[in-house]
């Protein structure tokens, strides 16, 4: 039974830094993308980071610079590194995993329970 459970999540200042873990189980790694995405209250889910089964990474323009994904092959961890968080950072943060990069913004077949992330002003 494939299962994704994220940590790390919490409440800091504008400036501060969190990293997210998602702990993966009874799935073959490289055989999935990874991505993290986040979706704040009234808002539209919005892409965070992909990772995929050579563990290239992609950003959008909003976190790039500040976030960075990595996978832990050691403890089967994806983890997201934030730095420098902005109060527009703040939201419910999901790791997904799919067979697909392509489109595994849009559908997945594994998504974790999530883990909130508040950034004051």
């Amino acid at each position: 039974q494939v299962q994704l459970v994220e940590s790390g999540g919490g409440s800091v200042e504008a400036g501060g830094s969190l990293r997210l873990a998602c702990r993966t189980s009874g799935f073959t790694r490289s055989m999935y993308c990874m991505a993290w995405f986040r979706q704040a209250p009234g808002k539209e889910r919005a892409r965070v980071a992909l990772i995929n089964a050579a563990d290239s990474t992609i950003y959008p323009e909003s976190v790039m610079g500040r976030f960075t994904a990595s996978f832990d092959n050691a403890n089967n961890t994806l983890y997201l590194q934030m730095n420098n968080l902005k109060p527009e950072d703040t939201a419910v943060y999901y790791c997904v995993a799919d067979r697909f990069c392509s489109s595994i913004f849009l559908d997945f077949l594994y998504r974790g329970q999530g883990t909130q992330v508040t950034v004051g002003s």
